[in-house]
């Protein structure tokens, strides 16, 4: 059975959603002309902007994403824009990103939630969120503070449970060599602040 598009949360900002746009769709233009057997190309949208589009909390000046074919990117992945406050801001793409140091499950890419974005061709690239679930195993492996704010948003929007977290995040590290010690810390801790907001209904502290 296919999975249904999501559409962005209501409270994304449509101001960055515009840029964002723009951003894929000139990735999308880039690969016209391509081998049709390499076609369409996917897209797996992770970080910040992946939890804005969920949430629409913290607006993120990067896309992180990696596709499911080496691909050439365009030159002109920045896009500048005004908030709905007035301010300058900017979008670009992280050409940097990589997603070999940080926690992911194995059927993370498998898993990945098809986005609707009006205006937008799917035949050549088709954008996919990673799911919610993974967004949070993948704020594991750094954790910084960020990071565990980034979890804590997608717990009281109940997009993830403590018991599902800490299912994902262990499957997910057991494909992984080295010292995991700190990950495991990573984890306990992520796993018992949703379950503390589960208990509290969703609110987090203070709230």
């Amino acid at each position: 059975m296919p999975v249904p598009h999501m559409r962005p949360d209501p409270n994304a900002r449509p101001e960055y959603l515009a840029a964002f746009r723009e951003i894929i769709g000139r990735i999308a233009a880039s690969l016209a002309g391509s081998p049709p057997r390499a076609l369409p190309v996917q897209m797996y949208v992770a970080g910040g902007a992946a939890l804005h589009l969920y949430t629409g909390e913290r607006v993120s000046r990067d896309i992180d994403a990696t596709f499911s074919h080496r691909i050439a990117l365009p030159e002109n992945l920045e896009v500048a824009y005004r908030d709905a406050d007035g301010a300058a801001r900017l979008l670009y793409f992280d050409r940097q990103f990589n997603d070999t140091f940080g926690l992911l499950h194995e059927d993370a890419y498998e898993d990945s939630v098809p986005l609707a974005l009006e205006g937008l061709d799917s035949t050549a690239l088709q954008v996919r969120l990673l799911s919610a679930l993974d967004l949070a195993v993948s704020k594991l492996g750094r954790f910084s503070s960020q990071d565990q704010q980034d979890i804590e948003s997608l717990a009281r929007h109940k997009l993830v449970s403590s018991v599902a977290l800490r299912r994902r995040a262990q499957g997910a590290l057991r494909g992984y060599v080295g010292d995991t010690a700190r990950v495991q810390g990573a984890i306990e801790v992520a796993v018992r602040v949703v379950a503390d907001l589960e208990a509290r209904g969703g609110r987090a502290r203070g709230r």
